[in-house]
């Protein structure tokens, strides 16, 4: 799984080929369609999508005389779990730091308050 994310993330760390997810989420296109766009050959584009296509992020197929290219959505199920998991234990970090803050607050207010009772006396 590793591994995977990993050509997962590498695939998508290029804002071209970012840009071209982006754009195949909104429908699939050919590598034609895909190179519009960009200031750069169809055979850069090709390699974009085989780096995307090695990553499991899009796959080709074949309708008549036309090869659209598909993303395919699950690869984000993967990012997603990995990304979930850090982002649960970040928040539970932030929570235990919240409850040390708000301790520490306590006390302080405790201190100040025993102090302004001692100064009343």
């Amino acid at each position: 799984m590793e591994d995977r994310l990993s050509r997962v993330f590498a695939a998508l760390a290029d804002p071209t080929r970012r840009d071209m997810v982006a754009r195949l989420a909104v429908a699939d296109a050919t590598v034609n369609e895909l190179a519009e766009p960009y200031a750069v050959t169809v055979q850069a584009v090709s390699k974009h999508l085989r780096v995307l296509e090695d990553a499991g992020l899009v796959s080709r197929s074949r309708q008549a005389q036309r090869r659209p290219v598909h993303l395919e959505a699950e690869v984000f199920d993967l990012m997603t779990k990995w990304i979930e998991r850090y982002r649960r234990e970040a928040e539970q970090r932030y929570q235990r730091l919240d409850a040390v803050l708000a301790e520490m607050t306590e006390t302080e207010d405790r201190g100040a308050r025993d102090v302004r009772e001692g100064e009343a006396s």
